[in-house]
């Protein structure tokens, strides 16, 4: 029997149920009781989320099919003296690493790429997944599963930072507790840092203690 730790877990679980009975189910009766069950889904859902719930009802309904996590990527890219990219962001004014969802026909290297290069006009390379983190309904107010897959990445050439209109600011920081963290990127940063340090190697032909391509 499953476990709720929320209200949120267990909508999850009911939309899930419903979304998948409504893609597979060939009964009428059936679906008329996903039909139901996605109804009951999307009304407190609504309540939660301030929204109509005809409109929020709609959203799952165009979700139908075998249901999955959310993923999403960030990206660890680091300056030659060990500083971390961070980004801080428009809405929440919280300090990241640079990142977002994995968007339809898009593999994660191909999404993290996107994102670095649309939030900071950064061209990088994707290379080794650091650590993947997992957020459960209820996590930070958000109401589904998702995965997050932390990239090592490193920037094509020299480059300058271009800020789009959702970051107010970045740059190559020190890992610092106190910074205001956006969400549970506090420990995507720390997971980052030691990374780096159980992989430096020295550059050759320089004294920078760097990841080497």
């Amino acid at each position: 029997m499953a476990d709720f730790n929320n209200k949120l877990e267990f909508l999850e679980e009911l939309r899930s149920i419903a979304q998948l009975g409504l893609a597979y189910a060939r009964d009428d009766y059936d679906r008329g009781r996903y039909e139901r069950l996605l109804e009951m889904a999307a009304v407190e859902y609504a309540g939660l989320a301030g929204l109509p719930a005809r409109a929020v009802q709609d959203i799952l309904r165009s979700e139908l099919g075998y249901i999955t996590p959310k993923v999403g990527v960030n990206a660890a890219v680091f300056s030659p003296s060990g500083g971390l990219l961070l980004s801080r962001r428009a809405d929440d004014k919280a300090w990241e690493l640079p990142g977002g969802w994995v968007d339809v026909r898009e593999t994660p290297r191909q999404a993290i790429r996107r994102e670095v290069m649309e939030e900071l006009g950064l061209s990088i390379k994707a290379k080794q997944a650091i650590e993947v983190f997992g957020r459960m309904p209820g996590a930070f107010g958000q109401p589904h599963t998702s995965c997050h897959i932390l990239f090592l990445c490193v920037p094509r050439g020299k480059q300058s930072i271009s800020c789009n209109q959702e970051v107010i600011e970045a740059g190559y920081f020190s890992v610092d507790a106190q910074r205001r963290w956006h969400r549970d990127h506090y420990q995507m940063a720390v997971a980052a840092q030691r990374y780096r340090l159980n992989t430096m190697r020295i550059k050759p032909g320089t004294g920078d203690r760097s990841l080497v391509e």
